[in-house]
């Protein structure tokens, strides 16, 4: 019995399971040998091993007499000796161990290689998550958990997921790791609904070192799927397994996520990755053109360039590298230097959309600033002056500087009443024209916001 021979079994078993049971249960058998009529096949999990034997045992054992390989049985064996998962994440081995099951054993989402620690840009807006981050990737004990990932669209949160899997993989691989978006969950979930393979789901899902789920607020108003995921959050937490967590906001402003989920979801450190600053951006561009410039050699770039744009695409990190990415490529057909000229030229519609759009947190980071006081001091519920009056400026910016309702901008203040943003509003428009310095503030602060 050949590798080769393997192969074509396995096509064979393929077309008689289906591609669902051969995916999660075929795939990742490895056959080691054939000796004295004994099949032995490498497992991830000792679980996967019992449950071909009893599910899939016949049917492999028929398919391998018909190569007229003499078998009497088939033994599965754990890769590297993994036997009863530890309580803890075990301590860094000393030695290199044997491979263990493969990403595709767990059916781990498809990992973008260009998603490292390395080619992730740190500045401060996004510092304390990549600390977590890099600190949840030594594979260590659990010191957190979980670790949540907040923030809007292209700022990284998708990125450090990837690059915490990548660097468990090259680091720990003795530790099984699962990572899928949330959307992908609920189908598996759906699924062994579906199949009558709840057992076999939970299995998997509670049998992992490290679960990363991305943009968990896809599961919330789904009530099956929010007690599914409450019971494996429960599970691992109880057994010290880290658990990663990525959404677009932070777990108690998700709407239609159940209580009870918020709540284990805020139990562990919870991380914003705030929107870039103009040194940020800078620095991403100027990383992101030491790449281009190896498929584009010859090509230059003119002072400036990356200057202006960081300052004009100031909401989007996925915008920005698109923008550079174009503009690369059209000089390089046309043959000519990225100028100002012609980056204005072949931007222009990205330009139009990226004018300057002021959001409440960038206000609200802005006023505490200037006021050298602490954000969550400024929100939170501390009525003293020294908090009180520079809320209440950064209600009024809110309101005159963004789009936003009355009730949007009093939830984003810790959760106040629209008729306390209306007070804030009212009471800074009065003391703007009899107090000179509050006057003074707001222009310089209106200022900073519009640069």
């Amino acid at each position: 019995m050949t590798q080769e021979k393997w192969g074509q079994l396995r096509q064979r078993l393929l077309k008689t399971v289906g591609q669902n049971n051969f995916t999660t249960w075929i795939e990742p058998l490895e056959f080691q040998q054939l000796e004295d009529g004994i099949a032995t096949f490498n497992v991830p999990t000792n679980f996967m091993g019992n449950y071909v034997s009893q599910n899939f045992a016949d049917l492999i054992l028929h398919e391998l007499r018909h190569e007229n390989a003499t078998v009497n049985r088939l033994n599965f064996t754990v890769a590297a000796n993994k036997s009863e998962k530890p309580r803890t994440m075990p301590a860094k081995p000393a030695a290199a161990p044997a491979k263990v099951a493969p990403s595709s054993a767990l059916n781990t989402a498809p990992l973008d290689r260009r998603f490292t620690f390395d080619s992730f840009v740190v500045g401060k807006p996004n510092e304390l998550a990549h600390a977590a981050a890099k600190r949840v990737a030594e594979g260590g004990p659990v010191t957190f958990n979980p670790l949540f990932l907040y923030g809007g669209v292209g700022l990284g949160k998708t990125h450090l997921m990837h690059a915490i899997a990548w660097e468990l993989q090259q680091s720990r691989p003795d530790l099984s790791v699962l990572y899928l978006s949330a959307e992908q969950f609920m189908y598996r979930f759906v699924q062994a609904l579906r199949d009558r393979k709840m057992m076999d789901f939970k299995e998997i899902f509670r049998n992992v070192d490290v679960l990363m789920v991305d943009d968990v607020q896809f599961i919330a108003g789904k009530d099956s799927t929010q007690e599914e995921f409450f019971h494996t959050f429960n599970a691992l937490v109880d057994q010290n397994r880290q658990i990663i967590i990525s959404a677009d906001r932070a777990p108690g402003e998700i709407k239609d996520l159940e209580d009870r989920v918020k709540s284990r979801l805020q139990c562990g450190l919870v991380v914003d990755l705030h929107p870039t600053d103009y040194e940020l951006r800078l620095g991403i561009l100027q990383s992101k053109v030491e790449q281009q410039s190896r498929n584009y050699p010859g090509l230059t770039i003119a002072p400036g360039v990356l200057e202006f744009l960081a300052h004009r695409i100031s909401t989007n990190v996925r915008v920005l590298e698109g923008a550079l990415t174009r503009l690369f490529a059209f000089a390089s057909l046309v043959g000519r230097e990225i100028d100002m000229d012609l980056t204005q030229d072949c931007l222009a519609d990205v330009l139009r959309a990226s004018e300057r759009k002021i959001t409440i947190e960038e206000i609200q980071r802005r006023v505490s600033e200037h006021y050298n006081i602490r954000l969550s001091d400024m929100i939170g519920p501390k009525r003293l002056r020294s908090y009180a009056r520079p809320r209440q400026i950064a209600m009024y910016l809110s309101k005159h500087m963004t789009s936003r309702s009355l009730p949007e901008i009093g939830r984003r203040f810790g959760g106040r009443d629209h008729t306390t943003v209306m007070h804030g509003v009212r009471r800074i428009e009065e003391l703007k024209v009899q107090d000179g310095q509050i006057a003074e503030d707001l222009e310089l602060l209106r200022r900073a916001l519009e640069a």
